[in-house]
Order: C-alpha cells, then structure tokens, then sequence
C-alpha cells in the first residue's frame, strides 16, 4: 500500500477510536461518578426523557398602565427643573389597552412651555391625546413604545428566567417567545411543577454592590485557577449559583474581609450555554438595594447624541446613594441581579438630589441603545419586567419518552438491517463497504453529539434517519459510476478512480443544497426543528467524509486485494 493510504488510514483509526471513547458513556449509561475519563453524553430532550412544559402569558394591559404612570411622575419632574408648576393628575382606564395620565400646571401661561419641553424629552413615546389650552394636558403612549415594551419585555422575561432556570440545573432548556405575549419553557428531566413555578415566578434581588479594584484580575484570576486545581470548576448541567457558593466558601480565607466574588454572566441565544464569565469582587453586603429605586428609563445626550440611563431614587435611596457615592468617588459600583452582574459603572463624583445617570461610552449607536435598554429594564423591574401568568402546564411522563426510544430504536434496526441487505445482495463486496461507511457515519453523529453537548430530539432522529438515506445515495452514485466505467472496458484502478472523482461534485452538491436548507432552518427554527437541523448538519458532514473519503480508501484496500481480478460490484 503506498504512503498516502496509511496516514489516511491512520487518521481514519484515531477518529474512529476517539468516537467510540466518547459515545460509551451513552450506549453503557455510565454514572457520572464513574472513573471513565469521558463525562458527557448524549442529552435527551423533553420528547425523550420527559419534564415539564410550561406556557406563560403577558397581560401588557398592566404594563401599559404601570409605563404610564411612570411618564407621568418623569413629566413632573422635567417640568419642575424647567420652572414650569405642575402635579401629576389622575389616570383614565376608560380603554385598558391605551391607558392615559393627565398632567395639571399651576399657571396657564405655562401651557406652550409645557408641551414643548414634553414634546421635547417625551415626543418619541408619548401623544398628547387631550389639550383644550389650558392647564390640563392628557398624554397616552405612542404606538412606537407600547411596541418597544412588547418586545423588551418578553426578551427579557426569557434572559431572567434562563438564568432562574440555572437552579435546577437542568442541562438544556428550551425558553422562546410565541407570538408577542407568550413564552414556552420546556424543562427536560424536571418533574416538580411547583417549584418550576415558585422559582420563575419570583421576585428578584438587585442591590448595588461596590467593585473592590484593589485586587488586580491577576490575582482573581490566580484564586479561580486555585479553585479549579482543587476540583472546583463549573460544568455545564451544574447549578452556576451552586459554583459560585463552593467558589466562596473555598477562597474566603483570601479575599479581603466583606467581600465575595460574583460574575458578569453571559449566555448564548443560540445554543443556552455561558459564553463568557467575567469575574469582580464585590461587597458581600450591599448598602443599596432595588428597594430604594424608584425609576430607570433610558435618555439621550442631546449634545453627544449618546444614549444613557437615568435612574431616579425614593426618598430614602436618595439619600443612601448620595452617601453611597460621596464616598467612593473614582470606584465602580456592581448591579447586581439574581446574583449576575450586569454592569459595573464608574462613580465619576458625588451625585445627589435622587437622580443620577449611567453613561455606557461611545461607539456603535445601535448596539449603545439596546444595552441601555436591557440595563434599565434590569434597574427598573428588580425582578420579571412582567407579570408573567401560568396559563398551562404539564408534566410529560419520562415513560413517553422511554416509548418513543424504544420504538425508534426497533424502527432503525429494521430500517438498517433492510439497507444492509439490499446493499449486499446488490452491490455484493462494495455493498460491505458502503455497510463500514454507513456504521462509522452513524458512529462519527452520535460522537459528534456527545462533543457538541446538543440535545437529541424525536426530530433529532429522524435527521440521523435522513442522513442514512442520504448516504445510502452517495454510495449509489458512486458504484453506478464505477459500474459505468467498468462497463467501458476500463481497469479496475482507473474505474474506481474515475467512478469517485466524477460523482464527488454530485454529492458536495446534493449536501451542499441540503446543508444551506439545514442551516436555514437552524437560525430562523426552534426546539424540536433546530434539533433536526443540528442531526442533520452533522451528519451531512459525516456523510460527505465517509462515503467519498473512507470508501475510497476501503477500496483501494480490496482492490490491493484482489488485484488482477473482476471486482464485486
């Protein structure tokens, strides 16, 4: 055998060990105490192992009126800095959908002022829906904000309850909007309603918590490093919050007294996972709670076109943060949500009165305003942005889910021992290869799965179904083109050697087309149809690899074989 095919051979044989390393966990159902050096397997989605499914409902009716009533107490305050007298009047629930807040002045003569300067700060997101010139203005939100809401609102209902979901420690949840008022939260392996319930439904804890940046992220760094030798390490499936207690009581003896570590933690849209965690000691005790806020909204620098959030104290937390801030000017103050940093801005001086701002830099506007966004929203709820109502739930029995296996388990033996018989009988000694490539497909898309940590799904299998067919026809079309050149009178070499070259571009264009629709549907899909776009992509790939690149080699195996003799084709 020449050279070429030994180091591909070789390689053929460290992947095909690698993957069968890393699926044993799975086909033998290994604990994970267990001393095997492979941990992960193959999760199983909700269809498959059961948990629970939950949908909540959005009452924006209530949103709206909370929103409005926000403007309003803004609108008083804008007014009194501009000299302009005015109270806040009352509200009109006339129609519950488009709730309005009247605004009274002190003196008529205000009346052009006062509306310009809300037209001014407000005019994006309020209408003035009532003015008959005097000192009675009626404000009622525009079209433009009710939809802003609708959207913020439900994006970041999902982000908080991804991160409340941490708690149970289910591996992948599956949290998406349906419709605009809706969210569907599917919990793989988790049987307690009740407490699924209690733990979404919450109230959260935001405190503002001062940075101690005495301590260098070198030394931070030296800690969690110290952490992670001795066992302590986050792993997906495991409880953040858990990681975060053990990392605490591990390193109390060095961290300076009254302080704690806590991570700005980022998570994937895409897939669920934590994609970044940047840690901050912080102070263990806050001095400032989310009790004490009374408003969070976002503004923009007339004179730097920058968008910021201003941030509005009661009457105590004015006080408290206006001490807060007197003492520890030059340092940055943590806000901290449901034990996750969301930002960490710097306290540029003093600020006093009960109002303050927080400035997020220059750069892309877009980008600038969406984080405002989502940090007022952190800042003004403390909790849900809102009110999220149980409209149903079920528990989906684990024995479904153990049925639909073991169906699909006798449904792709069958399948698989009936290729595999027409193969043989067929294509004869090719139709053994094509069999060996069809097993190390399959082999490589469930490794591949353990590698990924994705979910298998019902869909998720028939995506592995799929690619079987797809590779049964890449194996077809390249015996019918070695078939063709055989026919020629061509010699076995050239034949094989011609049969796969000519049907390489077919199949790259085949998967390719097929790959672009899987890709498709793994960006615009959810749950169950990016499970199969995820199998399929796999073992698109698997495919391409196994039935060109692996069956080429087996034949100039058998070739070297048998050479001088008629091939079995």
């Amino acid at each position: 055998m020449k050279r070429s095919w030994w180091y591909r051979f070789t390689f053929l044989l460290v992947v095909s060990v690698m993957a069968i390393v890393t699926i044993i966990p799975t086909a033998l159902d290994f604990k994970e105490e267990s001393n095997y050096p492979v941990k992960s397997k193959i999760n199983l989605g909700l269809d498959l192992q059961g948990g629970l499914y939950m949908i909540l409902g959005i009452d924006f009716n209530k949103v709206y009126l909370d929103e409005i009533k926000g403007y309003a107490r803004r609108i008083e305050f804008v007014l009194k800095d501009e000299g302009i007298g005015a109270k806040i009047g009352v509200v009109d629930t006339t129609d519950i959908t488009d709730p309005k807040h009247s605004i009274i002045l002190t003196n008529a003569d205000d009346h052009d002022k006062a509306v310009s300067r809300v037209k001014q700060y407000f005019g994006s997101y309020l209408r003035l829906t009532s003015d008959e010139g005097g000192t009675t203005l009626q404000y009622g939100m525009a079209k433009v904000a009710k939809t802003q809401i609708e959207e913020q609102s439900v994006s970041k209902s999902i982000e908080v309850i991804r991160n409340r979901i941490d708690e149970f420690g289910v591996t992948e949840p599956e949290i998406i909007s349906q419709g605009n008022d809706r969210i569907i939260v599917q919990l793989p392996g988790v049987k307690d309603i009740e407490r699924a319930k209690e733990l979404i439904g919450r109230t959260a804890k935001l405190s503002f918590k001062m940075v101690n940046d005495e301590v260098s992220p070198a030394t931070i760094q030296g800690w969690l490093d110290k952490a992670k030798n001795n066992g302590i390490n986050y792993k997906k499936g495991t409880r953040f919050s858990l990681y975060i207690q053990q990392l605490n009581e591990y390193l109390r003896k060095d961290f300076p007294a009254g302080y704690e570590l806590a991570f700005e933690k980022r998570v994937s849209k895409f897939n669920n996972e934590i994609e970044t965690q940047i840690p901050y000691l912080i102070e263990a005790n806050p001095k400032l709670t989310g009790e004490e806020l009374q408003d969070a909204r976002v503004q923009i620098d007339q004179q730097k076109n920058e968008p910021y959030v201003s941030l509005e104290f009661k009457s105590q937390g004015a006080k408290l943060f206006e001490q807060l801030t007197a003492e520890n000017v030059g340092k940055r103050m943590a806000i901290v949500l449901d034990g996750n940093v969301y930002s960490a801005p710097n306290i540029r001086e003093k600020i006093g009165g009960g109002r303050a701002q927080i400035t997020l830099g220059a750069g892309n506007f877009n980008k600038t305003m969406r984080e405002a966004r989502d940090l007022a929203l952190v800042l003004r709820a403390g909790a849900l942005p809102v009110q999220l109502d149980f409209e149903e739930q079920r528990s989906v029995g684990p024995s479904l889910g153990q049925d639909s296996i073991v169906k699909a388990r006798y449904a792709s033996l069958i399948g698989c021992v009936m290729v595999f018989l027409f193969i043989l009988v067929y294509y004869k000694i090719a139709g053994g290869i094509a069999m060996i490539t069809l097993g190390l497909n399959i082999l490589f898309i469930l490794a591949a799965l353990v590698g990924l940590e994705a979910t298998l799904t019902l869909p998720g299998i028939a995506g592995i179904a799929l690619t079987v067919g797809m590779a049964v026809d890449s194996n077809v079309i390249i015996y019918e083109r070695i078939r063709e050149e055989i026919r020629k009178g061509v010699g076995n070499y050239k034949a094989v050697e011609s049969g796969f070259e000519s049907a390489f571009l077919t199949i790259i264009d085949a998967n390719l087309t097929t790959a672009l629709a899987g890709l498709c549907l793994l960006n615009f899909g959810t749950g169950p149809i990016r499970g199969f776009a995820v199998t399929l992509l796999i073992g698109i790939v698997a495919t391409v690899y196994t039935s060109y690149f692996v069956g080429r080699l087996l034949f100039e195996f058998y070739m070297n074989k048998v050479e001088g003799q008629e091939l079995s084709i």
